[in-house]
């Protein structure tokens, strides 16, 4: 039966993806992230300018005046090279601070009937978003150690682990617009392998370039339809 709700969910999640307040979600989201990550290289870019002398003048070679310029050009390939890693975690933290007009959109077009849910606070949203963020990263820094002691179970634990945590993290999101912090919690604690298996399936496309840009919106929408599938089955 869990498994028949957690497949229906996201089917229902994946049939709206088109829906004009989910792109604005992503594009939000992205567009972010991507002023984020070029404000951080323009301090960075800054900061070398103004620590690297203009000329360096080297014993039998004599004065140099590139080395600025070098240094200049080497940041940026490291931008975008860290780009590459921090581009869907950052992403994924803008866009979780607007997941909740992921949740109306999802109540507006399969529950209309549903009174309006009460909103959680913007900063409150972005603290929450934030711990969560900082969660997953040290805990994904931590698992290198099973990784590297459990090679082939690696993708295993990555699904598991990440799936336990998007999937306590979406379903507090989508619960506590309509009972509160305590209830969700309480809700999260009695669904817990239901909740877990389908924060799993959130976890595996992660590992997809761009499909996980889609994982923070998917996954809202999917855990609006299970908190509603999860409640009235059992009233």
């Amino acid at each position: 039966m869990g498994r028949n709700v957690i497949f229906s969910a996201f089917a229902r999640a994946l049939g709206q993806l088109g829906d004009p307040r989910f792109r604005r979600v992503l594009f939000l989201g992205v567009g972010l992230a991507v002023g984020l990550l070029a404000l951080f290289y323009a301090l960075f870019a800054t900061l070398v300018g103004w620590a690297t002398p203009e000329t360096v003048t080297i014993p039998w070679v004599g004065e140099i005046t590139w080395v600025d310029d070098l240094l200049s050009w080497g940041s940026l390939i490291l931008m975008i090279g860290l780009s590459v890693f921090l581009m869907v975690p950052v992403a994924s933290a803008m866009t979780g601070i607007f997941l909740e007009d992921v949740a109306e959109a999802v109540e507006a077009r399969h529950y209309p009937d549903l009174p309006a849910a009460g909103r959680i606070p913007f900063f409150e949203a972005a603290k929450d978003t934030l711990t969560f963020l900082g969660v997953l990263i040290l805990a994904n820094i931590a698992a290198l150690i099973l990784y590297l002691m459990l090679p082939p179970f690696a993708p295993l634990i990555f699904w598991a682990m990440n799936g336990f945590l998007l999937g306590r993290e979406y379903f507090t999101v989508a619960a506590m617009r309509r009972v509160g912090r305590v209830r969700a919690a309480e809700l999260r604690r009695r669904h817990l392998p239901t909740i877990w298996l389908a924060g799993t399936l959130m976890a595996l496309p992660l590992t997809v370039p761009l499909v996980n840009l889609l994982v923070p919106i998917l996954g809202a929408a999917t855990f609006t339809h299970l908190y509603h599938g999860l409640t009235a089955r059992r009233a």
